[in-house]
């Protein structure tokens, strides 16, 4: 009885066999597409990843690519992310857990939401939120490593803006810029060179064809903003290379340019928009301030009792700068008898703005408290001052700054990934 039960069992065993491998087959078993020094990325990074691409790409309405070369692009920038990570890590860049934490608040304010509400909206959408968290802090650490790399250039000096601003080529219009750009290598072959320049008529043949630029630029551009539609943002042409600046003055919104062919391969720019610079008029404060500090020796409630008592005195007619110079906690403006000279709107904050908005020239406010301490001020003078001049020194200086760090960026990033090691296994 035992033998035929066992044997029974073991029919049912065999049986079921077959069924059992069958199942087996059909498990999804992830893969690795791609070895990045140490690491490696998987199957499901990479299809989570091209998901995400394209509920983007749909969402604006673009075309998207064939699959192959949709993957292709996003394999790269997830190999890209990759080297920039580990060579964060290996520098000593660190993002802790309250630096995600603040990012995601802010995320959530911007979007009118609570941290839970993002929460819920993100795992609403099929979202892992610890994945997400993990993307977060994958961003912060390039965006570390980036501000290092920039950190690590020359002092923009005056005499860099003068000369800028002296150029006959400055000008204050600005343009909305996308590009698809076909990189060569700096030791290119001749056929190299040749396939390079064929893709580059190819997108821009496709552009002629009707192809709108976005979908072209996931179609054919090898630069990091490919998956963005080629979205580069606001720039001055200062802040551009002189020939594509000279190619790109003058062109109306909607405009492309030919293929161009620069240092680092073949460019093709697209105007999306353009603005004028603007007269830059600022409404300007000067004031007279106390302020009491609570302390280890003064209670936050004997500070608020000085302030008043300080505040009676001054409206008795006693003078603002000397009781200042006597008892005011504000090092800035205490040996100057509380002046605080030209200001412009909103230069302390939203609360001490809307205490001036409140004032009169010449009168007093009652005391106010804010992180600092208490306060008191006077409101002496208001005006409003044209700083086109300061603006536009600020807007050369931002224009040197960007040129110098998306080049300095740019050759970083190329460096690190020719010296990575990557096995690309698509």
């Amino acid at each position: 009885m035992t033998r035929i039960r066992s044997t029974a069992l073991l029919s049912l065993l065999l049986a079921l066999a077959p069924l059992a491998a069958l199942s087996q087959e059909r498990q999804p078993i992830d893969e690795i597409v791609a070895v990045v020094d140490e690491d490696v990325i998987l199957r499901s990074e990479l299809d989570s990843a091209l998901a995400g691409i394209v509920q983007q790409v749909e969402s604006r309405g673009e075309r998207l690519p064939p699959r192959g070369v949709l993957e292709e692009q996003v394999l790269e920038r997830l190999i890209m992310n990759r080297i920039q990570i580990q060579r964060a890590e290996q520098t000593g860049i660190r993002v802790s857990d309250q630096d995600v934490d603040r990012a995601l608040t802010d995320l959530a304010r911007q979007n009118g939401l609570t941290l839970g509400e993002l929460r819920g909206a993100i795992e609403a959408d099929g979202l892992s939120f610890d994945e997400f968290r993990q993307e977060i802090r994958s961003e912060l650490t390039t965006q570390a490593l980036r501000r290092r790399i920039v950190d690590g250039m020359d002092e923009i000096t005056e005499t860099e803006i003068d000369i800028m601003l002296a150029s006959e080529n400055f000008e204050g219009d600005e343009y909305k810029l996308a590009q698809i750009m076909i990189t060569v290598p700096e030791s290119a072959t001749p056929a190299e060179i040749d396939a390079a320049t064929a893709r580059a008529n190819e997108a821009w043949q496709a552009l002629e064809d009707g192809l709108d630029f976005a979908s072209a630029a996931i179609a054919y551009s090898d630069a990091p903003d490919a998956l963005d539609g080629g979205d580069v943002g606001w720039r001055n042409l200062n802040a551009l290379p002189r020939q594509i600046a000279d190619r790109i003055r003058g062109m109306e919104p909607g405009q492309y340019s030919e293929p161009m062919r620069i240092q680092s391969g073949f460019v093709i720019v697209n105007v999306a928009d353009r603005r004028a610079q603007r007269e830059v008029i600022v409404d300007e404060y000067r004031m007279e301030h106390l302020m009491i500090r609570p302390s280890e020796l003064l209670s936050a409630e004997e500070a608020r009792r000085l302030i008043e008592s300080l505040h009676a005195r001054i409206e008795d007619g006693e003078d603002f700068a000397g009781i200042a110079r006597e008892f005011s906690d504000d090092q800035g403006s205490a040996n100057l008898g509380g002046m605080i000279d030209w200001f412009p709107e909103g230069a302390y904050g939203s609360g001490f703005q809307s205490v001036i908005d409140s004032l009169e020239v010449g009168e007093l406010s009652q005391p106010f408290q804010s992180p600092q301490g208490w306060h008191v001020i006077r409101l002496v003078g208001e005006r409003q001052a044209d700083r086109t001049n300061e603006s536009l020194r600020a807007e050369a200086r931002e224009m040197i700054i960007r040129q110098k760090a998306d080049d300095e960026i740019d050759r970083v990033l190329r460096r690190m990934r020719n010296e990575a090691y990557v096995d690309v296994r698509l």
